[in-house]
């Protein structure tokens, strides 16, 4: 095992169950344990509920054992290090041979006890859905408020603006949103997961582009909802190191997927901008080299002709021309950094 054995059981089933629950735990103790208890209170649906610790202190830890002590369906282990939300879910997923693999950020939480059964119950009725993202709605309210009387976490939407519209139903997608989503295991193997190398941001979009190469298809499902608390407390900022990882991670993710340098360019142009704009231009100028550097170790391998047809009829085609995107992306201000 990857890790320190904590509390619950140091290993799942030997026999077959449905899904594996993937919870990171980096403090947020109050909002770990809401999500855990979220996790175990599922019902109609054979589970485990794997907690990573990356770090946490002694005293977030010790409350995460005592909640799960003597339980036989979680594992809670503790890392030496902190792997990222990549490497912490590879870590988790690797625990586990459930078929489906549940991932649920730390400070969320299902939006009720059947959220879990249903989204394998989506997976179950179309073989050839390699994933499916949940809708992610802003927890701000009172206990109990029912979701469609919550708004939509506008910082969790991971999809072309234009269907936002759509948040209550249902589309292909190109990408989930890594709050709350399921994976079919057969489709994580294909893949061979996630790049641990992103460390965190858009390692869910480098997966999706993979396991679209191997012919799957990806989901949005607006009936499947998680709430999601958006904690401050251990969350990177954008003007911390947050938009370093957002620009290298992404001109990364295009040279690991053929583009050349040429082709990137009004990409990195766009980022030079928008990173003037919301004083991040010196994250920004970091993130080219940096991209560089990872993307010597990986030897690109481009999509094949269906995976770029599959790209443009559910991303491209919802985004506009380049007129659009320029106004929409890159004049907008970054979120949190104070910027005007």
């Amino acid at each position: 095992m990857t890790g320190r054995f904590v509390a619950g059981v140091p290993a799942p089933p030997h026999g077959p169950y449905a899904a594996d629950v993937v919870i990171l735990s980096f403090e947020r103790a109050a909002e770990t344990l809401a999500a855990i208890r979220s996790a175990l209170t599922q019902r109609g649906v054979s589970q485990h509920v794997f907690v990573v610790d990356q770090g946490s202190c002694p005293d977030t830890l010790g409350r995460l054992a005592a909640a799960l002590d003597g339980r036989t369906d979680a594992t809670l282990i503790a890392l030496a290090a902190n792997h990222g939300v990549a490497g912490g879910r590879n870590i988790g997923t690797a625990l586990g041979h459930g078929r489906i693999i549940a991932g649920l950020d730390n400070d969320a939480t299902f939006a009720d006890d059947t959220t879990l059964a249903r989204a394998i119950a989506a997976l179950d009725a179309d073989p050839a859905l390699g994933a499916i993202g949940f809708r992610i709605v802003a927890d701000t309210a009172v206990a109990g408020t029912r979701c469609d009387e919550l708004a939509d976490d506008l910082s969790s939407w991971g999809y072309p603006p234009a269907l936002l519209s759509q948040a209550g139903g249902a589309f292909d997608a190109v990408t989930f949103v890594g709050a709350g989503h399921a994976i079919r295991r057969v489709a994580w193997d294909d893949a061979g997961g996630y790049d641990p190398a992103l460390f965190f941001c858009w390692e869910e979009y480098d997966f999706c582009l993979r396991a679209i190469a191997c012919g799957w298809r990806i989901r949005y499902r607006g009936d499947i909802v998680v709430r999601h608390k958006v904690s401050a407390e251990r969350r990177v900022a954008w003007s911390g190191t947050r938009w370093f990882h957002f620009v290298r991670n992404r001109v990364y993710i295009g040279r690991k997927t053929g583009a050349g340098w040429l082709a990137l360019a009004p990409r990195i142009a766009a980022y030079v901008v928008k990173g003037l704009r919301n004083g991040l231009v010196s994250q920004t100028l970091r993130a080219i080299p940096a991209a560089a550097r990872l993307a010597r170790a990986a030897p690109p391998v481009r999509l094949p002709a269906a995976g770029r047809a599959y790209l443009r009829r559910h991303d491209a085609a919802h985004r506009g021309g380049w007129t659009e995107r320029l106004r929409r992306e890159v004049l907008a201000r970054v979120p949190g950094t104070g910027v005007r």
